[in-house]
């Protein structure tokens, strides 16, 4: 069997079996048993609670780099035909972990089939990537630390853009996601009694209004940003002016600047307004993903690694920003890195946007994306 055909077994073994969060101990016990039956030098279990990393060594140099992929699945049911198609319901790979984690493993099988580079590789299966909390907890727990890296790569599939084609940016790439939450308590009571009221849901529309003044008049032009209402619920009924008003919702930006902008400007905003009305307004605001920034030499190596791959022409050095979060994000914070998509696909299940019910991993993007990471190992390490 090819290595081409091992990965798609593996790929479709994932997929059948998904796995959330932090409970991907099956994937990770598959993970770990692969990489010893390969050859890997060491395989560490358990870091950040269910994450594996696998160490190549080749040669006397000290230098060592890091390459990652992800575990975990969606909480979604999957819609779409194949004969692979997730035995579990309402959970299924409908990001593309599943081949982002084939990908790895084929490159670690060819690494040590063939150790003709000089350094140490050390391969990151992280889980948790979806919530944005892996990271975090292989940081935590000692992961630089444990294996010191001068700079880490990720990889990405991305529907929309033609099966095997590679995009990435220096800098700002992907966005920050905050979450927020609004609570408005006015004073309810008889629907037909409204002037011996505070109406909370009148007020919340005001605050809902007023909140997408911060992005066209707190944000300057030459930035991105956008702050989102998803979710309003009350504690009244069909006559009754309920007392509280719940708004949820998330904002994307690419800067900590911006992001401190928001914050502020969203509790100046629910204070005034609530305060106008005689209500009370409380918000709680949290970071769930950091803006993802690359740094411009490892962008560089990973742009030639894909241009080795795919050809100059099918290599995109200056996307566009994307107003979607990736935990690879927190690496990024410690460690110089490049995080790279790779096309998905236009047309069927494989063009389907991420997330989607009917989404499906393309399998002919497998091997361009494991001699992506062979290539860049090779601009790092040497030849292979």
């Amino acid at each position: 069997m090819t290595l081409a055909e091992q990965m798609k077994t593996w790929r479709h073994d994932f997929h059948r079996a998904p796995e959330l969060a932090f409970e991907v101990h099956n994937t990770a016990e598959r993970v770990a048993g692969l990489l010893r039956s390969f050859g890997v030098d060491e395989v560490r279990t358990g870091i950040g609670r269910t994450g594996v990393v696998g160490v190549v060594r080749s040669g006397s140099s000290t230098k060592a780099i890091g390459l990652r992929a992800d575990l975990d699945a969606l909480p979604i049911q999957e819609l779409g035909d194949v004969p692979y198609r997730s035995t579990i319901d309402g959970v299924f790979h409908g990001c593309g972990h599943d081949g982002h984690t084939a990908i790895l493993l084929g490159v670690a099988k060819e690494l040590c089939d063939h150790r003709s580079f000089d350094g140490t590789i050390y391969l990151v299966f992280q889980p948790n990537e979806e919530n944005g909390l892996g990271a975090t907890a292989m940081l935590d727990d000692g992961l630089l630390g444990r294996f010191p890296m001068s700079a880490i790569y990720g990889l990405h599939n991305k529907p929309g853009i033609p099966a095997g084609h590679f995009a990435t940016r220096v800098g700002p790439m992907m966005s920050s996601e905050d979450l927020f939450e609004i609570v408005i308590t006015g004073r309810g009571g008889h629907a037909s009694m409204p002037e011996r009221l505070i109406d909370p849901v009148v007020i919340a529309a005001e605050v809902i209004q007023s909140l997408q003044s911060i992005v066209s008049r707190s944000v300057s032009a030459n930035d991105v940003a956008v702050v989102s209402i998803t979710e309003m619920t009350t504690d009244g009924a069909r006559n009754i002016v309920p007392s509280t008003v719940t708004l949820r919702g998330d904002c994307r930006t690419f800067s900590t600047e911006v992001q401190a902008v928001i914050e502020r400007r969203m509790r100046e905003i629910v204070s005034g307004i609530c305060s106008a009305h005689g209500a009370t307004g409380t918000v709680r605001y949290w970071n769930e993903f950091v803006p993802l920034v690359n740094t411009e030499r490892e962008v560089n190596v990973a742009v030639a690694a894909a241009a080795r791959v795919a050809g100059s022409a099918n290599v995109e050095a200056n996307c566009r920003l994307v107003t979607a979060s990736e935990d690879f994000a927190r690496y990024l914070q410690y460690v110089p890195g490049c995080f790279m998509d790779i096309g998905n696909g236009t047309e069927g299940h494989c063009g389907s946007s991420l997330h989607s019910p009917r989404y499906d991993f393309n399998d002919d993007i497998l091997s361009p994306g494991a001699m992506f990471f062979l290539e860049v190992v090779r601009g790092e390490l040497g030849a292979l």
